[in-house]
């Protein structure tokens, strides 16, 4: 990134590490955001070494995403440093919503990486399915856990299981019943945040316990 620099938090596994995992952001959100908090505390308490950054544009306090090819330069600048610090054990890449996209557009080019974890990942601009963001679904390799809920506007669930038959990479899709694109419930469910943060914590780290294998 040259002399740019971006802010990034490591939150080290409960007990018994499993993998990295670098984990981006969403368009409109950032490292800290409700959304990524949600997130982390409920993945470090199941194996995985947490590092969230901010893309450099939500870092200089704007928020229009940047470009793709700067948001990949950010996202694989802030893996190389992971690396450099943490070790060469395993490598999970991905994040939420766009930040998840970044993460499968490097994997489908051949980034090195153990798999890839997708939270609520963009099919389509709400409104708009006809702008299927999956041309390059088919070029990823690595295992892939793809959680989104069934109510995600950015997801219709027929159009990603239609998208997935031409993937040949093993691709775990996962379903929370009644969540939108940021895992909200409604009351009506029975269920609340906190029961959707266990099942997507429970998820990942059964997917984790298997990937590479």
């Amino acid at each position: 990134m040259g002399a740019e620099e971006t802010g990034a938090i490591y939150q080290p596994a409960v007990a018994d590490a499993q993998a990295v995992f670098v984990c981006a952001h969403g368009a409109g959100g950032h490292m800290a955001d409700r959304g990524m908090e949600r997130l982390t505390q409920g993945l470090c308490e199941r194996g995985f070494d947490l590092v969230r950054f901010n893309f450099l544009y939500r870092q200089a306090g704007s928020r229009r995403p940047d470009p793709m090819p700067r948001l990949r330069q950010c996202f694989e600048a802030v893996v190389a440093r992971a690396r450099a610090e943490l070790g060469g054990g395993k490598l999970i890449i991905g994040g939420r919503s766009m930040g998840g996209r970044v993460a499968s557009m490097m994997a489908a080019d051949g980034f090195a990486c153990d798999g890839l974890l997708l939270f609520a990942y963009p099919l389509h601009p709400p409104g708009q399915p006809e702008k299927l963001r999956v041309a390059h679904l088919p070029q990823i390799h690595v295992p892939v856990l793809c959680i989104n809920g069934t109510r995600d506007e950015f997801c219709r669930r027929e159009l990603m299981e239609e998208a997935l038959e031409s993937v040949r990479a093993p691709w775990t899709m996962h379903w929370l019943d009644g969540a939108d694109h940021s895992f909200r419930v409604l009351k009506s469910s029975g269920r609340n945040e906190a029961d959707v943060d266990s099942e997507v914590a429970e998820i990942s780290a059964r997917w984790l316990s298997r990937a590479g294998k």
